[in-house]
């Protein structure tokens, strides 16, 4: 089995070799200066921090290089990685008080992944002994039903689905019945990705979260937002539009190895106070993973030797 850390270096390669590569080398350079606050200010700026994250990071570094009177770059580099290792909540265990079936809802824009990720979860779940079913709710591409119907088959997981421009919200309903009759453990439901921004398409969600809650009383028992890496701080106005919509418990970030902008989870967690659950590190099923905090600074900014 190839070493995971092995596996978050690689995946997170271009992040690293982006800005936090030159924060790396701007760190480990010298004494600690003015200029070396205004470089760091602007890269991590471009690492895709965010002004408000970037800025509540540098006045806490710091209050705490003049507190310890640190001037050498070794010990600001540690400093720094603790600080950004200090912005990561721990990954939170879902407890679902023995609810059976679970139900989770994917939500997020078009594009964003939430399909192979609906499959990949089911994967994990299934590889911890649960019974899994997928929800092909997202009626309006028929590409996206044939999508999940191959990756079930792949993976072995049952589907319940509908006619293409059906009602997602009874798609929906029946997944739920069906899997209270099966004995099932968790139902993952894939929504049509949605424009933030299209108000009509926002409360057909808040009606599919209705829906589901008639078919089982206190379901959805979780709502997983899915975010793509690659499009940076602009995930974040769609993220707080969604967490209007439907209460979101959490983050699934897709993409991580095609994209530079690794930067914004530390964004997510500051601006939407949403813990970071999975991240998706390559196409194949096993490539979703737990995120990991201590793995992802490691990846973006390693220790000095």
């Amino acid at each position: 089995m190839p070493d995971i850390l092995s596996k978050w270096k690689q995946s997170l390669e271009r992040t690293r070799k982006s800005t936090f590569g030159r924060i790396a080398t701007l760190v480990g350079a010298s004494e600690v200066t003015q200029q070396t606050w205004d470089e760091l200010e602007e890269l991590l700026i471009q690492a895709d921090l965010g002004v408000p994250t970037t800025t509540k990071i540098l006045t806490d570094l710091k209050k705490k290089v003049s507190e310890q009177g640190i001037t050498r770059s070794d010990e600001f580099s540690s400093l720094l990685r603790a600080e950004l290792l200090g912005r990561l909540m721990p990954v939170p265990e879902f407890k679902f008080n023995d609810q059976k079936p679970a139900v989770v809802l994917l939500v997020g824009v078009n594009g964003s992944g939430k399909t192979t990720t609906a499959a990949k979860l089911g994967k994990i779940l299934k590889d911890q002994g649960k019974k899994v079913l997928l929800a092909a709710a997202d009626t309006y591409r028929a590409a996206a039903i044939d999508q999940l119907q191959v990756w079930a088959d792949r993976l072995n997981l049952p589907v319940i689905s509908g006619q293409p421009e059906s009602d997602p919200g009874a798609v929906a309903y029946d997944a739920v019945q069906s899997a209270i009759s099966r004995d099932i453990d968790f139902v993952l439901i894939d929504t049509a990705g949605r424009l933030h921004t299209r108000f009509n398409l926002m409360e057909e969600l808040k009606k599919v979260h209705r829906v589901v809650g008639k078919a089982l009383p206190g379901a959805p028992h979780a709502v997983f937002l899915v975010l793509d890496a690659t499009t940076g701080q602009n995930a974040l106005h769609q993220a707080k539009a969604f967490q209007e919509a439907v209460k979101v418990n959490g983050v699934i970030l897709t993409k991580l190895d095609s994209s530079a902008r690794g930067g914004m989870a530390f964004a997510i967690q500051k601006e939407l106070n949403l813990p970071i659950l999975f991240t998706g590190l390559g196409e194949k099923p096993e490539d979703l993973q737990a995120f990991d905090p201590q793995k992802f600074v490691d990846s973006i900014l390693p220790a000095s030797n």
